[in-house]
């Protein structure tokens, strides 16, 4: 992206292209199987806290976190397959900054349909059915959260879940937004900025959202607004 903002343009070859899209794929596929991993942690830690030790111990860590990169690997192998049966043979120009799934398909002459039912049902396995998941868990945990008498009890369990919620809506809903709801009436442009926020927006906000809940983090940014 950077190569490109620079050059005011670029070129790739269409097995660069493919391969661009397959890594941003896995990367993007990744983070939504880790975020749902996130929030499977926290429901423990808040509505199962004396189960949560022997639960969530360092085996379990071990396989969730390859069992996400894994699928995500083995989802977005599945439909470059598809995208490389594809012929193309239309303009050669990417409307986007980075080589993702629509302006590829722009780009062939071939019959695209089983490349976009491929697309959509592994979205939903990707990011509609842990975004569902994710969902129950945080209903599990209000639920639980609001069942604490105590003030201070409720505010350290929110704190415990806030950056992570956060994070989550910031990231899912471009997501859904781009790859599951139908865009017959938005355009290329619309995409690129949607793109935009996940692709920069969330990794750029992730280190503040994260860094907020550490004490000393907090205490020097407190003591910085109040010399200035």
């Amino acid at each position: 992206m950077l190569h490109v903002i620079i050059n005011g343009g670029s070129t790739i070859s269409i097995a660069g292209c493919i391969t661009q899209m397959y890594i941003h794929g896995v990367l993007g596929g990744a983070e939504c199987l880790l975020l749902t991993v996130m929030s499977f942690d926290r429901y423990l830690a808040i509505c199962k806290p004396l189960h949560y030790t022997s639960i969530m111990n360092l085996r379990l860590q071990i396989y969730l976190v390859i069992s996400s990169w894994f699928l995500a690997f083995l989802f977005l192998l599945v439909l470059t397959s598809v995208i490389c049966q594809l012929n193309f043979c239309g303009p050669r120009i990417i409307n986007h900054f980075f080589c993702d799934f629509a302006p590829i398909l722009e780009m062939s002459c071939s019959d695209i349909t089983i490349a976009k039912l491929t697309n959509f049902v592994l979205a939903i396995l990707v990011s509609v059915l842990p975004f569902s998941f994710i969902i129950y868990s945080y209903i599990s945990i209000f639920i639980t959260i609001f069942r604490i008498p105590s003030t201070r009890g409720k505010q350290k369990a929110f704190s415990t879940c806030s950056s992570h919620l956060i994070v989550v809506s910031m990231y899912y809903g471009t997501i859904i937004t781009v790859y599951i709801i139908p865009n017959s009436g938005s355009s290329f442009n619309t995409d690129k900025a949607i793109s935009l926020l996940y692709t920069m927006g969330t990794p750029l906000l992730n280190p503040i959202i994260y860094s907020l809940r550490n004490h000393d983090i907090k205490t020097v940014i407190k003591k910085l607004i109040y010399i200035r």
